[in-house]
């Protein structure tokens, strides 16, 4: 009795479509926005990462920034494979 009901109910909704939330062309621009902000970011700390090298290796210090420029390549493989790593996740 009740498998009947639940089969009934299940065929008045149907199989919905989907469909995009209604602002989800705002969200969508916020999202490429952030991503332009990861990467400009991501390429000035490469930059910087690289001028602080050079310093320290004209000036003879300690060599501390290969790690930052090992952490910002990590970070930036890791940013943009972020949708791709999603679809794979959800997906």
């Amino acid at each position: 009795m009740i498998l009947v009901s639940t089969y009934d109910v299940l065929a008045q909704i149907g199989n919905p479509s989907p469909e995009a939330p209604p602002v989800a062309d705002k969200i969508l621009q916020l999202v490429q926005y952030l991503t332009w902000f990861v990467l400009l970011s991501g390429i000035i700390a490469i930059v910087y990462a690289g001028g602080r090298f050079a310093w320290e290796k004209w000036s003879g210090g300690g060599l501390e920034s290969p790690k930052m420029v090992a952490g910002a390549m990590i970070g930036g493989v890791v940013a943009t494979s972020a949708g791709t790593i999603m679809n794979a996740v959800i997906g």
